[in-house]
């Protein structure tokens, strides 16, 4: 019986836990410059801003939208997390479930706390009805962690370059409907990545147990 081992979690936690704390911090040092220059867009903000059409056509909106949607408001908040955590639970992953949750969650938590310190103005041609505050994309912060749960979980190199893409897709789509400017993804993207980091340093002895007991049973 060959079974893959079970990886030391005394070594592989701190490299998570460094990792994700430099995310976070960049992204909280990235709000906080905005918030010394009152929320000003960069020169690259703006260039990005003014680079795409004020009417995207059809296409375009319709993928805004629906990005909207599946990234934020009651779907993607709600809906896809908690099918996603009763999906692991089927495939008795428990642990995997409560760290896709914790993580989830925390993300939001870090989102909403920075977006209100920061206060930033949104594009003002926005195509779509959302909250206050620009900084970070909380959109582009949940793909972010959703992208790194999935790479923790299933540690594949095709699930990395989906969840690179997905995350990339969500920050393009967020600007495509002038929801936020550039800089307003880069920080959602190191938020949500350094979060999902930072929770899975908290979870890597069960997730690692867990990981062996599946292979275990499969085996």
């Amino acid at each position: 019986m060959n079974v893959e081992p079970i990886a030391d979690p005394r070594r592989l936690w701190p490299r998570r836990a460094v990792i994700g704390a430099v995310l976070v911090v960049a992204g909280a040092l990235l709000g906080w410059w905005l918030f010394s220059q009152l929320g000003q867009p960069f020169d690259i903000d703006r260039w990005w801003n003014e680079t795409l059409p004020a009417d995207p056509g059809p296409v375009g909106l319709v993928f805004g939208l629906v990005m909207n949607r599946v990234g934020g408001t009651w779907v993607g908040v709600f809906a896809i997390p908690i099918a996603m955590a009763v999906a692991l639970v089927l495939l008795r992953r428990p642990w995997a479930a409560g760290y896709f949750l914790v993580a989830s969650a925390l993300s939001a938590l870090v989102v909403q706390l920075i977006k209100n310190l920061v206060d930033r103005a949104r594009p003002e041609d926005i195509l779509v009805t959302t909250d206050a505050g620009s900084y970070p994309s909380g959109h582009t912060a949940n793909a972010a962690t959703i992208a790194v749960v999935a790479v923790i979980l299933f540690p594949r190199v095709w699930v990395a370059l989906v969840g690179v893409v997905w995350t990339l897709l969500m920050a393009f789509s967020r600007t495509v409907v002038h929801a936020h400017w550039l800089s307003d993804t880069v920080g959602g993207t190191l938020l949500g990545a350094g979060v999902g980091l930072l929770v899975a340093a908290m979870f890597t002895a069960q997730l690692e147990q867990e990981r062996r007991a599946v292979a275990l049973r499969r085996s």
